[in-house]
């Protein structure tokens, strides 16, 4: 796996020198072409990708996902506000929170989108307001455990996302007793899914439990396509995975009388390889065992390492050809923060730019001001030029929301 000096032709150099560092770069023509893959991946059905927006909620990569012709799935009012204003409509809209106030769905039905709901008492306080009026969609938990890491597993039977399915009869209960209008069945069980069997072991129990619904629109079948993070690593062939939920899903089609559309919700897929974070090494620091590269960075702008053990790969854009010696990339965090362990790369000096991969999912919008840290800019190219979308804070942002108090 090359490790890339430039982007559409703009060197990684040249963006840190310009906008300074440290920064998150979007390649935006691979976030294009990866919707594209999926599209063309699932050209058999009806299909509307709907984008997991917590993945990276940046108003200007939500224009240009809708540009490229995918929805998007928000699992929070303040998500879907950006969705509003970065164009979408709220037909395009798949609300699905988790445990959040009914204030907040009414708020989601006055605006006009799918709202997804993932409990008994939601379902029945959502009935007991609207009954028929408004239509909605199911969240089903499968009671499948998949994924890479169980914090990002959400379909097992301790998750508390999504109904069990073993609480079927309950759900039906529940709709014939106050009418709800059920358009649409969704099932999510989690991040990082290699294999095919796993989307349509999903979606034998969607399948089933759809048999029950007379008035489907759609199946959701949520997101969790792998990607890339180390080299000669395997990820999701969506080919593959197309094709034979393609199948699956036209042959339920055929036997449920009628034809729906299918729905995904891919987050990392879309954004996690269009993205890079570059980082300036602040020092250099032999211990008795390892030698520590410390960043202008850390946790607070990248925590998938520590909270997921989640592998990025690290090379020096400054040094790509200097001697192999194995060093912990570390963050400027009064915690730990180790970006990357014991990883062999290029000899590594003071100043040099390093570059860590697959940084576009989960990384900005998982910062945070820890240690009364600035957050970074964000510049997106798209068509060979370099746009910066959001400003590096300064230190008057940390403070513009106190309210101070005299003694």
């Amino acid at each position: 796996m090359q490790n890339p000096t430039d982007i559409q032709g703009i060197s990684l150099e040249s963006l840190a020198k310009t906008f300074g560092t440290p920064l998150y770069v979007y390649d935006g023509e691979k976030i294009f072409s990866q919707v594209k893959t999926l599209q063309n991946s699932f050209s058999a059905v009806p299909l509307k990708i709907k984008y997991a927006t917590k993945a990276l909620s940046n108003l200007s990569i939500l224009k240009l996902i809708k540009k490229a012709g995918a929805g998007m799935d928000a699992v929070s009012i303040e998500e879907v506000r950006l969705g509003l204003l970065a164009g979408f409509s709220p037909e395009e809209i798949m609300y699905t929170p988790s445990g959040v106030g009914f204030e907040e769905i009414q708020e989601a039905v006055k605006i006009g989108m799918m709202v997804n709901l993932d409990s008994i008492p939601l379902m029945e306080q959502f009935g007991a307001e609207y009954g028929k009026s408004v239509a909605a969609c199911i969240r089903i938990n499968p009671h499948i455990l998949a994924g890479g890491n169980l914090k990002i597993s959400t379909g097992h039977s301790e998750s508390k996302f999504g109904i069990s399915i073993e609480l079927l009869p309950k759900i039906l209960e529940t709709v014939d007793k106050f009418g709800v209008n059920i358009v649409g069945l969704h099932i999510h069980t989690g991040s990082d899914i290699l294999d095919a069997e796993v989307f349509l072991k999903g979606g034998n129990v969607l399948f089933e439990a759809a048999m029950k619904f007379p008035n489907l629109k759609f199946l959701d079948f949520g997101g969790g396509f792998k990607v890339a993070y180390k080299p000669n690593d395997v990820a999701t062939d969506i080919a593959e995975v197309g094709k034979k939920v393609g199948e699956a899903f036209q042959e339920f089609c055929k036997k449920y009388g009628r034809q729906l559309e299918l729905w995904i919700e891919p987050g990392k897929y879309l954004v996690s390889e269009s993205g890079y974070l570059l980082v300036k090494t602040n020092v250099v620091k032999d211990s008795t065992s390892i030698t520590f590269a410390g960043v202008d960075s850390g946790l607070n702008h990248l925590i998938r390492p520590m909270m997921y053990d989640a592998y990025h790969e690290v090379y020096n854009l400054s040094n790509p050809f200097g001697t192999k010696k194995k060093y912990n990339v570390v963050g400027y965090i009064c915690e730990t923060d180790t970006i990357a362990a014991n990883r062999e790369m290029n000899e590594i000096k003071r100043g040099d730019l390093l570059v860590i991969k697959n940084a576009g999912a989960y990384g900005y919008s998982m910062s945070s001001n820890y240690n009364s840290r600035l957050r970074p800019a964000e510049v997106l190219i798209w068509e060979g030029k370099s746009h910066l979308i959001r400003k590096r804070e300064e230190f008057e942002d940390l403070i513009r929301h106190q309210v101070v108090i005299e003694f």
